[in-house]
């Protein structure tokens, strides 16, 4: 059975199931209309979002996203696959067309890192950043995500911001060369991560202008920035030519499109005005288990993406 059937069948059972039957005729009737559809911007779901529909195998997983209309993945993972895996995720998207969002280079969120100035700590960022490169040219990777780590509450505030400014040079000058690019990623203290440094979107801005490399810039997590500060659209056009990426994910809960307070038509609209041609990664649960889960991510962006 081809996947835009399967899709399809898999829609009609799943919402039966579940009771929604309200709304199948609708879901039937635009079912292979969405299948075949692109969607207008590189929305990009992680690897293992689809496994009840698409199967364990991250290349099925990859096919089944693309017959949906999706135009790039995400894996934060990905450094750590094995390197025979990480050819055929990357030879498999080339295939097919698709982008890669950034893959998480370094994020110890334990560990006072950029902050400072020590030795085996910048010895360790050195290391990393090598180690990031050889994943990058197995994968074809362009952007590898960075979070500087903790604050230090023994060390005035600039003092820190100076440091990370030093630290991040010393890490583009070590990328730059092959063509990858570092995106900060400030994440929020009320709620997921207190006692980070970076936290919001003026502050990362700041330092990618600070640093002044190609190498650096920032991914804008719109969930993180709604709880930090919201002003989404303002803050994505004062920072725009530091912004290289986004994460995607509703507030409150950390769900798709369209289960919070978060207007993604409009923000969505916004972003695809200003010709963004890069990932906006899918960096959230799901509001329903299962393979009814699955369905109401596709249709949440297919909902989204109506602008």
């Amino acid at each position: 059975m081809k996947r835009r059937n399967f899709i399809k069948n898999t829609a009609i059972g799943g919402f039966a199931a579940t009771g929604l039957v309200s709304g199948l005729s609708a879901t039937a009737s635009t079912s292979k209309e969405s299948n075949s559809a692109q969607f207008k911007l590189k929305y990009a779901p992680g690897l293992g979002t689809f496994k009840e529909l698409a199967g364990n195998d991250p290349i099925d997983q990859i096919k089944f996203m693309h017959d949906q209309g999706f135009r790039a993945i995400f894996d934060n993972g990905l450094m750590h696959k094995d390197p025979a895996l990480q050819e055929k995720i990357a030879n498999e998207l080339a295939r097919l067309g698709m982008d890669l969002g950034p893959f998480v280079l370094y994020a110890d969120f334990s560990v006072k890192s950029f902050v400072t100035q020590d030795p085996e700590i910048k010895e360790m960022l050195k290391n990393k950043m090598k180690e990031g490169l050889e994943c990058a040219k197995r994968t074809n990777a362009k952007t590898a995500l960075v979070v500087p780590g903790r604050f230090a509450d023994n060390l005035e505030w600039d003092y820190q911001t100076a440091n990370v400014i030093d630290n991040m040079r010393m890490c583009c000058d070590i990328v730059e060369p092959a063509g990858l690019t570092l995106v900060l990623e400030p994440l929020n203290a009320w709620k997921d991560h207190p006692g980070l440094f970076l936290t919001k979107i003026p502050q990362t801005h700041m330092i990618c202008q600070a640093v002044n490399s190609p190498s650096c810039k920032l991914v804008n997590d719109l969930y993180h920035q709604q709880i930090t500060e919201g002003n989404l659209i303002p803050n994505i056009d004062k920072a725009w030519n530091s912004i290289a990426a986004f994460h995607i994910g509703d507030n409150p809960g950390r769900k798709e499109p369209g289960t919070g307070e978060i207007n993604f038509v409009n923000v969505f609209k916004h972003i695809h005005s200003k010709s963004y041609d890069g990932v906006l990664c899918c960096e959230h649960g799901r509001s329903l288990p299962g393979k009814e889960g699955e369905l109401a991510f596709i249709e949440a962006y297919r909902k989204a993406d109506n602008f």
